[in-house]
């Protein structure tokens, strides 16, 4: 019998997954696998989850969104553990689940795991941190971390938008300077994102990127006009193209360095990130993924 480590974070969206854990159990049961289960929570860090591991077990079972999934992928990385992992989307943001096709139904994402086969897909490199959806910085990046945890697990998204009208008001240009092999820019800045995935709360921002190229899509939004963004925003809204869009930069590259003297945080899938200067990499083939819709 093969065996199944599962982290799950009973926080996550609406703590669905508390009610499902027997379904997981059960349907693994039922393809042969032993779960071990291991709850995340403010006494037990996802560290102590890898204690235990051995040989014996097959994979890794996240419960959770982009920001537990990157917190379970970090600490693999730190402790050389180089199992696949699957992902059972039950958080507030589960973009990086939706890219690769997972469904949000639980028994149906454990059933297209267990019958799928190991890929690999690229993961995102910011300094010394990892990121499987997207690394952000510029207005608004801080807001995951500025939102209480208590009002995300109440009000899911509507938690977020309600900080960001606060931040409103300090509305600014942020000088910012980029360099790559591509693209240098040396300007100020309102929001620069850089996609391992595609999408940032549901919106298709970085639709040329692809899940295995080598590559991150960048995404700088210029400083101009409050006024002159709406019809930027309306693009980014109804998923348009941005190819050719004044006060936006859109560009693939495997590598880049970005410096700012700006009081900003960045921000990598809803969690805190580095502090700058920021050297971001893709790193081709970096993680081991089941479930991925064929």
């Amino acid at each position: 019998m093969g065996k199944v480590r599962f982290i799950y974070n009973p926080y996550s969206g609406e703590n669905s997954i508390i009610s499902d854990i027997d379904n997981v159990i059960r349907i693994h049961q039922k393809y042969g696998y032993s779960v071990v289960p291991y709850r995340i929570s403010f006494e037990y860090s996802v560290e102590e989850a890898f204690n235990d591991l051995d040989d014996d077990y097959d994979y890794v079972l996240v419960a959770g969104g982009d920001g537990t999934v990157d917190n379970v992928v970090n600490t693999m990385k730190d402790k050389g553990i180089d199992l696949p992992i699957a992902i059972l989307p039950v958080g507030t943001a589960n973009d990086f689940a939706k890219l690769i096709g997972m469904p949000q139904n639980l028994e149906e994402a454990c059933e297209q795991i267990l019958n799928s086969k190991v890929k690999t897909v690229d993961l995102g490199k910011i300094n010394n941190k990892y990121f499987i959806n997207v690394a952000s910085t510029g207005l608004f990046t801080d807001i995951s971390q500025k939102t209480d945890t208590n009002l995300k697990n109440a009000i899911g998204k509507l938690a977020y938008y309600v900080k960001g009208i606060e931040q409103l008001p300090r509305f600014r240009k942020l000088s910012i300077n980029v360099k790559s092999e591509e693209v240098n820019y040396d300007g100020d800045m309102f929001l620069m994102l850089v996609f391992n995935g595609r999408t940032a709360g549901n919106l298709n921002l970085a639709y040329k990127a692809e899940i295995d190229d080598g590559l991150l899509d960048v995404i700088i939004i210029k400083a101009c006009a409050i006024k002159d963004m709406l019809p930027l925003f309306i693009k980014i809204v109804k998923g348009e193209h941005l190819e050719n869009v004044n006060g936006l930069i859109y560009f693939k590259t495997d590598n880049l360095y970005i410096e700012c003297h700006e009081d900003i945080v960045t921000d990598i899938d809803g969690e805190r990130g580095p502090d700058f200067p920021l050297n971001i990499k893709c790193i081709r083939g970096g993680l081991k993924i089941l479930g991925i819709q064929q």
